[in-house]
């Protein structure tokens, strides 16, 4: 039955949320797609849902398409299953941590791997079992601090999350191809390009990960991508580690006066104002600059550490996060931030501005074996026997010549600095090009954590007892409506690809007399009679400009016009996409849009 606007339970704005930042929120709630009802946190109004649910039905028919098998998990989840796999305290405060009246705690669920793993253990013991994927659709809730750009940051949002168990790991590699390839298949469908990129797997744990991105300026995650076809976020970008050098070939390090210089650009300039060198100027590319961060554990437990970094580049906190975990063999995801006076002034060692890890390393103050007991980290291009300028941790002091392997050392390696244009790849496929994205799905190889964390053993061949192994496939569905906005809009309104548009052709009755309303309902009536959905404009007293005017806002991919030309016997047939119109034949027009529609 045709959607009559008429009746549709719809109301267009003329003006922008007030809280809009990006375009697919600002014309998703003008259309009457969505409606906020609280910060991240929106209502699924009735075109809205139509959209949803074709984004959906491609899902659905990719994943049942490789062999998967929806089930579908409540929302609200006892904390057992979490405190068994430590989820309950490293999620930290993304997680919404409820009571019921008798006390008992509950979780609104961010993920679901505890309740898949479980599912399956209470079911299956066998290797004959296995493999089997399931998946299901489901809302999701994480308490994010800064919900932002309508449904691309979310509290509430729908996901396609999958799982994947085989007795073995050549079983998981396959699971993990079909699922990639599955996901291919779903992009394409959707009309919404990606860029696969390796990634980290974060607090789902796990090891090989990959992100499908599709790039647009709006998307929160930053990528690289090479010539050669390199690929990934930047959280999963290794460097390229210089070769090291012989430490006896450096001179022996010296305390110089640098007065006044507690920051890179201060020390260059002091540098070459009373320190000049033969060889050239000093440049930031000389300096070690070692930066104090606190970071703070799931638990909220705030602990220091220290890096160090070339001079010339900045500190990036998000690669920090994806990989101090391990070093600090924490479980959870770790918020970095920079470490505040307060905490400095805890460790009276460190002078501010001029911060260095010691003239040797029995006078360290960086390191945890130090008198701060700091946990110190450098960058991997910070090898042994290269020299730096860096703080003599006196104030107007730095230490030049200082060597690596030689007058200081380290607790381990971690990347934390900048990925720039034009950095090598670490495949050596060229240079790097930064894009950003949005993240639209993202696969994990979980491994064994899981099925350890939560006993879930099979009998393989031989009859012994083996741990299953998982693998973990997520799809933004709620976020692909967005993605699919952010791509396909112009300056009017909403341009939907017709494969999720809400409706397949959108007529217009335009026209003071009862025949025209009259003539449209009968085309309406053959263009259903031809499969098509339509969205009909029969709202009496409605000026043209208002009607064309929603047209091009609500965005479906075909409008034809019923109107003035029905004297001469045509109507007006537009494509929204390209604004081209015609003009066709009363007679005909069914058969014609129907063409029009079906490609």
């Amino acid at each position: 039955m045709a959607l009559r606007l008429s009746s549709l339970f719809l109301r267009t704005l003329r003006e922008d949320p007030v809280d809009a930042e990006v375009d697919s929120h600002r014309l998703l709630v003008r259309a009457g797609y969505i409606r906020r009802a609280a910060p991240g946190i929106y209502t699924w109004l009735p075109m809205g849902l139509r959209v949803l649910g074709k984004v959906e039905r491609i899902v659905r028919e990719e994943m049942d398409a490789i062999g998967g098998q929806e089930v579908h998990f409540p929302a609200l989840l006892p904390r057992e299953p979490y405190e068994v796999t430590d989820r309950w305290t490293e999620y930290g405060e993304n997680l919404f941590r409820l009571k019921d009246r008798k006390d008992a705690d509950y979780l609104l669920a961010p993920t679901h791997e505890e309740m898949f793993t479980l599912l399956v253990k209470d079911l299956y013991s066998s290797y004959k079992d296995l493999p089997v994927t399931l998946y299901q659709i489901q809302t999701k809730y994480r308490d994010e601090a800064r919900p932002r750009a309508g449904l691309l940051r979310g509290r509430e949002f729908v996901m396609k999350d999958s799982y994947s168990f085989d007795v073995d790991d050549a079983g998981l590699d396959e699971s993990y191809a079909r699922h990639r390839a599955a996901y291919v298949r779903i992009f394409e469908r959707l009309g919404l390009p990606v860029v696969a990129v390796s990634a980290q797997s974060g607090a789902m744990g796990g090891s090989r990960s990959e992100e499908f991105l599709h790039p647009t300026e709006v998307g929160e995650d930053t990528f690289v991508r090479s010539p050669g076809g390199y690929a990934a976020n930047v959280e999963a970008v290794t460097t390229v580690v210089p070769d090291e050098l012989d430490p006896g070939a450096a001179p022996p390090a010296r305390v110089l006066e640098t007065p006044d210089s507690p920051t890179i650009e201060t020390l260059v300039e002091r540098s070459n104002e009373l320190h000049p060198r033969p060889e050239g100027p000093w440049t930031a590319a000389d300096t070690l600059k070692n930066v104090v961060l606190a970071a703070v554990l799931p638990d909220g437990t705030r602990r220091l550490v220290a890096v160090g970094l070339p001079g010339d580049r900045a500190v990036d906190l998000k690669r920090i996060e994806a990989g101090l975990g391990a070093a600090l063999e924490v479980s959870g995801e770790l918020l970095v931030e920079q470490a505040t006076d307060e905490d400095l002034r805890a460790c009276p060692l460190l002078v501010k501005g001029y911060i260095g890890p010691g003239l040797a390393p029995d006078q360290a103050v960086l390191g945890a074996d130090s008198g701060t007991g700091i946990p110190f980290f450098v960058d991997p291009r910070v090898v042994r026997g290269t020299r730096w300028v860096t703080g003599a941790n006196v104030s107007g002091k730095h230490v030049y010549d200082l060597t690596a392997g030689r007058d200081f050392t380290w607790d381990g390696v971690l990347e934390c600095a900048e990925v720039r244009e034009g950095d090598p790849a670490p495949d050596g496929s060229g240079p790097l090009e930064a894009a950003r994205g949005i993240e639209m799905g993202h696969i994990f190889q979980l491994g064994r954590k899981y099925a350890e964390a939560l006993g879930l053993k099979v009998l393989d061949r031989n009859g012994k007892l083996v741990t299953v192994t998982m693998g973990s496939y997520g799809i933004g569905v709620t976020r692909a409506v967005a993605a699919l906005a952010e791509a396909y809009h112009d300056d009017k309104g909403l341009v939907w690809p017709r494969r999720v548009a809400p409706a397949d052709v959108h007529v217009v009755a335009t026209g003071k007399g009862p025949e025209v309303l009259e003539e449209a309902e009968r085309v309406v009536a053959e263009l259903e009679a031809e499969g098509l959905e339509v969205l009909f404009d029969d709202r009496p007293k409605v000026s043209p400009g208002v009607k064309f005017g929603d047209a091009e806002l609500l965005g479906v991919p075909t409008v034809l016009v019923v109107g003035r030309g029905l004297k001469d016997g045509v109507l007006e047939l537009k494509d929204r996409a390209s604004g081209a119109a015609e003009d066709v034949a009363r007679e005909a027009v069914a058969a014609v849009v129907a063409a029009a529609v079906r490609g």
